[in-house]
Formats: C-alpha cells, sequence, structure tokens
C-alpha cells in the first residue's frame, strides 16, 4: 500500500491508460479483476453507449475503475479553414475513388459535459480522470460530491501546479514519450514537452499530491525506474493495444508489431491536436503538423472516410496508429498477463 493505492483503493498503483478508439469496458474489467485500476475513455462515446459500457463494467467487477473525459473547448466551425484542409485531401480522395462532397459533418469527440455527468451520477467511479485541464467548476464539484478521486494530466510543471490549484487528488506527469493525444493545455508550443524520466522528478518535486508517471513504461524495469523517480504510481497505455480485450484494428496491431512502431512523431493532422503515433503516409506526405489542419477535433471528420477506405483494403496510411516511443510491451496476451507482468517493478517502490 502506498499513497496512491489508499487513495484509488486499488491493489497496485498501476492504472491502465484509457485509450479512446481502441478499447471498451472488457479490458477495463480485466485490469480491474488483476489488481490495478482499469480505465475507461469516454471521450468518443455517445451517451447511449457510455451508459452501456459502464453497466458492462459495473456488471464485470466489484473493484474501483476509472472514466475518463476530455475537457477541450469545441471550436466554432470555420468554413475558410476546412475547404483548405480538403485542396490537401483532395488527391487522396481521389485516388480512392471518393467524393469529397460527402464529407460527413461532427466534432468526433465532445468534452464533459452536464449531459454526461447526468450518466455518470448513476454510476459513480472511484475515479473520474480527465485530458486538457479540468472541466468548469461546477462540473467538477459536482463530480467531487459523489466521492470520487480525480485526477488529470499534465505536461508541464505549471500544469501540474495549476491541476493541484484546482483540487486533483493526484497528478500523471505525461512525458512526451507517451502515446496518443498530449494532455498539454496551457501552451500549444511542443518545445515545452519533455521526457518523463526528466519531467516526473520535477513534478514530484512541485505538487505535494501523488504523481502519477506516463510516457515509455512498458515493463517492470520502466515501473520500477519512475517509483525510484519519486512516482506514487504509474500509467501504462501502449503495452495494453494488442492484449486480447483491447478492439485495435488489425491494421494497428499489425504496425505495433513491425519496426515502423520504432518511429512515431507528435501528429495533429488526424484530430487538429497534436498526438502521438506511428509515421505513416499521410504524415510523411503532409507533413506530421500541418497549418491547414482544422482546430481539435474538427480534424477528424475529413480523415475517416479516407482511413474507413485503406483499413478495408488493409492499409492503416491513413490511421491514426496511437503509440509511445516504447512498443516493446505489446503483446498478444490477456491484459491480466500483461497486468501482472508489470507489478513486480513496485516491488522497490515507496
Amino acid at each position: 500500500m502506498n499513497a496512491l493505492t489508499q487513495l484509488l483503493g486499488t491493489e497496485h498503483p498501476l492504472i491502465q491508460a484509457p485509450m479512446a478508439g481502441v478499447q471498451g469496458a472488457a479490458l477495463a474489467v480485466a485490469v480491474c479483476n488483476a489488481g490495478a485500476l482499469g480505465s475507461l475513455p469516454c471521450a468518443m462515446l455517445t451517451p447511449e453507449t457510455m451508459e452501456r459500457e459502464l453497466s458492462a463494467i459495473a456488471a464485470g467487477t466489484t473493484r474501483p475503475y476509472n472514466v475518463n473525459f476530455f475537457c477541450h473547448t469545441q471550436p466554432e466551425p470555420d468554413d475558410a479553414r476546412e475547404a483548405a484542409w480538403l485542396f490537401w485531401l483532395a488527391s487522396y480522395y481521389e485516388e480512392a475513388g471518393l467524393d469529397i462532397n460527402d464529407v460527413p459533418r461532427g466534432p468526433g469527440r465532445v468534452p464533459f459535459n452536464r449531459a454526461a455527468a447526468d450518466i455518470l451520477e448513476r454510476f459513480r467511479p472511484k475515479v473520474v480522470s480527465f485530458h486538457f485541464g479540468l472541466p468548469d467548476i461546477d462540473l467538477l464539484e459536482r463530480v467531487k460530491s459523489w466521492g470520487s478521486v480525480v485526477i488529470s494530466s499534465a505536461t508541464t510543471i505549471e500544469e501540474a501546479r495549476w491541476l493541484e490549484a484546482f483540487g486533483v487528488d493526484a497528478v500523471i506527469a505525461q512525458g512526451v514519450e507517451a502515446g496518443g493525444h498530449r494532455g498539454m493545455f496551457l501552451t500549444d508550443d511542443l518545445t515545452t514537452q519533455i521526457g518523463t524520466m526528466a519531467l516526473l522528478p520535477q513534478i514530484v518535486a512541485a505538487v505535494s499530491v501523488p504523481v502519477i508517471a506516463a510516457g515509455g513504461i512498458a515493463d517492470a524495469a520502466g515501473v520500477a525506474a519512475a517509483m525510484a523517480l519519486g512516482a506514487s504510481g504509474v500509467q501504462v497505455g501502449t503495452a495494453y493495444l494488442c492484449s486480447a480485450e483491447a478492439t485495435t484494428s488489425a491494421v494497428h496491431r499489425a504496425a505495433l508489431h513491425t519496426e515502423a512502431a520504432h518511429h512515431t512523431a507528435l501528429t495533429h493532422v488526424f484530430t487538429g491536436r497534436p498526438a502521438r503515433g506511428i509515421v505513416n503516409r499521410v504524415m510523411r506526405e503532409l507533413g506530421p503538423m500541418n497549418p491547414a489542419a482544422p482546430a481539435f477535433p474538427l480534424a477528424t471528420a475529413a480523415m475517416a472516410p479516407l482511413r474507413a477506405h485503406w483499413e478495408a483494403h488493409g492499409s492503416g496510411d491513413f490511421s491514426p496508429l496511437w503509440s509511445g516511443q516504447n512498443p516493446s510491451g505489446c503483446r498478444e496476451l490477456p491484459a491480466a498477463e500483461i497486468t501482472r507482468d508489470l507489478l513486480p517493478g513496485f516491488s522497490g517502490g515507496r
């Protein structure tokens, strides 16, 4: 037991990172039942799907679990910018034989709101986590009123201090190695983003709440390194991408087992916000950071038809192949076994 396990109510200070688009309740349940904290990402779920997934977790485990939400501000649609983005994508639509006039509209991801809180209140999860800061104070206080533990991601020391000042119970120190979306919210300057093992001890020194290390941790040795630097626990995502319970697509799984997985980059061409994924054709040809990309999450709509077309043809050239910089832990195993293999790293931790 340490400060984090006491806070979370888990056997082990290990959190399975919420990974939108590649998992549902099954992965969260498996990790929870292995003694760690399983997580359900809700940013891409409709209210009906969210309720169904939460019900599945409640039916599958009696242990604490984490429910994760985004806290971004929805941008106003910008017709000129979206038209410019479609111009960049026009040749790809022509190559695929798709009608660019049929591009769907919609945000793809929504921030935590009252409708989500209404559903969540019926389940009152032990942990609610946020990405891109925190929700409005009234929503945050509502979550706290259920007795839920609140955690959020910080990518800089300033963000960690900000989160502590606004009442989080623990901070996730997200190093630049981490796969998926950067949790950055006080800046959009990518030069501020540093590695986990540099960021972690600085955040530990800057805040008084437990700090959870995230990014590049794929095995027990990585866990031990994070704990030696003062972490109260770790969050692991990429190592679960090929687990039996994950819903990671066939092309994504295949990419994680190739040499290509060792070349990742931060890109915003898929969603409009920096996220780390395996470098593929569209990232190379458009540039991983293209100024024409619409604001998050509006960029998702125009890329979706291309992704669907090429994945149907067995290609991940237009897919967001999210992955951290250390894919060595990706194995086709049950999530419980992956969890157990990480636990020896805690034996010398505080």
